[in-house]
């Protein structure tokens, strides 16, 4: 029978952190969240869920709805105010490349979601501390970390390791620059070997290295100790049961179900959604924020040149 590992429950825990974490500050944090004026169901969900979050670790939240070519202008207010400490945009908003140069847009020491590039670079080139101090970690992407964080709770990692994900091989159906590929990044960071698909065919991830393969995505999930989806599109081919182990963990982070149903009762431990915990990473990164920028420790942040 198949093992239920709650994102919910995991989520409680990292905000029960975070709360404690704020009930130590000298102040009040603010996160500041936009919308478009023409964001969809989902954006509006996650601004949502973004707020309940905040409630109950004690950060002010402030859902703040724009035109979206007045977006711009606003980010650039709120990156220049000293009473604002994080900053999230619920995208897509135009659905383009534009949105990358939004992310870019975020004051670095305010991107909660850890999308601006320079957060990127540091995790594409496993720089895991601010200017190398160890007491002020790098920011990470809210969804990818979360996923992390369920893959600790179902069991997968081995903290006694250097690297936790040693001798795991994982398949991901997803290379976005938001989650797939970030992910991918983080878990052969931690010593796995990761095949990553997307419609361009697969790559491997293992240590700090990419390269082309070819791999038949059924060789691909029949060795995989993991298997994770994000595919927002109902002409994916689902995942089977059939294409798995009976010892395989399996993670949907898509508001689309890729695994067909039969795959939650054969696989070892069945994870349908990452939302909660994805919000309780956000929360996360605006109290580390907060400590390492702007709690008048006069940090600065250094480009990373190695």
């Amino acid at each position: 029978m198949v093992t239920k590992v709650k994102p919910g429950e995991v989520a409680k825990r990292y905000r029960a952190e975070v709360r404690s974490g704020v009930e130590g500050l000298d102040r009040t944090l603010k996160l500041v969240g936009f919308l478009s004026d023409s964001s969809g169901t989902p954006s509006h969900t996650y601004a949502d869920y973004t707020r309940r979050g905040c409630e109950d670790v004690g950060i002010d939240f402030e859902l703040r709805t724009v035109p979206r070519l007045e977006l711009e202008a606003a980010v650039r207010e709120a990156n220049v105010d000293p009473e604002l400490h994080g900053i999230l945009i619920y995208y897509p908003i135009f659905g383009t490349g534009q949105d990358a140069y939004l992310k870019d847009l975020i004051d670095r020491r305010k991107d909660v979601e850890g999308l601006n590039s320079f957060w990127i670079r540091r995790l594409y080139k496993n720089v895991r501390y601010v200017n190398d101090d160890p007491c002020q970690k790098s920011i990470l992407p809210c969804t990818p970390l979360a996923i992390m964080k369920m893959l600790d709770a179902c069991g997968v990692m081995d903290k006694s390791q250097a690297k936790p994900l040693a001798g795991k091989v994982i398949t991901v159906f997803n290379r976005s620059e938001v989650v797939g590929r970030p992910l991918a990044s983080m878990m052969s960071n931690d010593g796995a070997r990761v095949y990553s698909f997307d419609v361009d065919g697969p790559i491997l991830f293992e240590g700090n290295s990419l390269s082309e393969l070819e791999i038949k995505r059924g060789d691909a999930l029949a060795e995989s100790d993991v298997v994770i989806t994000g595919v927002p599109s109902k002409a994916f081919d689902c995942v089977k049961a059939s294409e798995i182990n009976d010892s395989t963990v399996c993670l949907n982070f898509a508001t689309i179900r890729n695994f067909e149903k039969a795959v939650k009762e054969k696989a070892r431990i069945y994870v349908p959604r990452v939302g909660p915990v994805t919000v309780a990473m956000c929360l996360r990164n605006t109290l580390r924020l907060y400590r390492n920028f702007h709690s008048g420790s006069g940090v600065d942040i250094k480009e990373v040149n190695h």
